[in-house]
């Protein structure tokens, strides 16, 4: 039996307090004792006012990727045992688990030990691995393989953006009588992102009371054949595109060029994030026999509101405007948290009072680490 599927709640965990950009030097730390050259241009871009971090001033951790996911989970059912012991299916998407093995999933079920043996899974990615998560659920539920499934994207990438990463970099530049800061590439993406976590459940029966969000379909696609990698960690890239793995580097050369901190190609994700993406719709759209008049919120992830003004041109371009005042995004009071984002943009809609029965709410989640796109469409009801 096909059954329908619907998100019931939704709620997320924040750590700490937000972070304004005139403080975030204070938790990420100066580079060679140097303000950041880059941090005002890319900041007046992005849009963002304030993010959280999973940190003190000191750079010390106040909670784990996985923690701060399991406070998530237990916000959304309000730490009620009997609820928690209810859930038989969690799904965790995120880039920055909080190591290799286990995975993040099961180092989320670890948190909560009040429930019951379950399936868990940890999709892997960056932005789009919250999506995945998601559609694992999804499809999970809708084939009645689960009942009670929670889906979670979450991220805590503040530790690595800490300017302690890149000191051994730095310092050998220094020596070497060359330019004493940071690749753009590697400091471009320290004033992009930020820490934080989100959930939704998903049942095969809708809230009797309140709303719920009928998921009528979760759609993707890669476009990794044609183009390399822009966003990648635990690598370098090579000349003719290819990526060399941390594996294949020595523990000093690791330290040295700081393999371990996350770099992105911005020439090629100008180039190529939007028009890959927005191809995809047109398809879509004709697919699912949608056209644009008929989407109430648009919940675009936005890695920076850089690309607001090109998302819509490609929009238009394509026959399909959306007006603005149907876009819905947190991205200026929340950062950017990757695979948590377009959970966050959910979270605050569900729960602002503003979505009526019959709303359809369509969502799209670019990855710019070897562009792949996930889409979705929820109708309230």
């Amino acid at each position: 039996m096909i059954n329908e599927v619907y998100i019931n709640k939704a709620a997320k965990f924040l750590p700490n307090n937000p972070v304004s950009n005139d403080e975030m030097e204070d938790y990420l730390g100066l580079i060679n004792k140097k303000v950041s050259k880059s941090k005002c241009i890319v900041l007046r871009n992005n849009g963002i006012k304030c993010r959280y971090y999973a940190i003190d001033k000191n750079g010390i951790a106040t909670h784990t990727n996985s923690q701060m996911t399991a406070l998530a989970i237990r916000n959304l059912f309000d730490n009620n045992v009997e609820e928690l012991k209810k859930i038989d299916l969690i799904s965790c998407g995120t880039s920055t688990p909080d190591q290799m093995m286990p995975s993040h999933g099961v180092m989320v079920h670890g948190w909560l030990p009040e429930t019951n043996a379950m399936e868990v899974v940890s999709p892997s990615g960056v932005c789009c691995s919250g999506m995945h998560a998601l559609k694992y659920a999804w499809m999970s539920v809708k084939l009645g393989e689960a009942t009670n499934a929670v889906a979670t994207g979450s991220e805590r990438l503040s530790r690595i953006l800490r300017s302690d990463v890149f000191e051994e970099e730095t310092q050998k530049l220094i020596e070497a009588e060359k330019n004493p800061y940071i690749t753009f590439d590697k400091d471009f993406l320290r004033w992009m992102l930020s820490d934080g976590a989100a959930v939704v459940q998903l049942t095969n029966k809708k809230n009797e009371n309140g709303i719920s969000l009928k998921v009528e379909f979760l759609d993707g696609v890669s476009y990794a054949h044609l183009v390399e990698s822009c966003m990648y960690m635990a690598a370098e890239k090579n000349e003719d595109g290819t990526l060399k793995s941390y594996m294949d580097y020595s523990s000093n050369e690791i330290i040295d060029n700081s393999i371990l901190s996350i770099k992105q190609d911005v020439k090629l994700l100008s180039n190529k994030i939007v028009s890959f993406g927005f191809d995809k719709i047109i398809s879509l759209f004709e697919k699912h026999n949608l056209k644009p008049e008929d989407i109430d919120y648009f919940l675009p992830h936005m890695s920076s509101e850089f690309f607001r003004s090109k998302m819509a041109e490609m929009l238009d371009k394509n026959g399909m405007h959306i007006p603005q005042e149907k876009w819905f995004t947190n991205l200026s009071s929340v950062g950017n948290v990757g695979a948590g984002s377009i959970y966050l943009m959910i979270e605050e809609l569900f729960n602002s009072g503003k979505l009526v029965k019959g709303n359809k709410i369509f969502l799209t989640v670019p990855e710019s680490a070897r562009f792949s796109y996930m889409y979705g469409l929820l109708t309230v009801c």
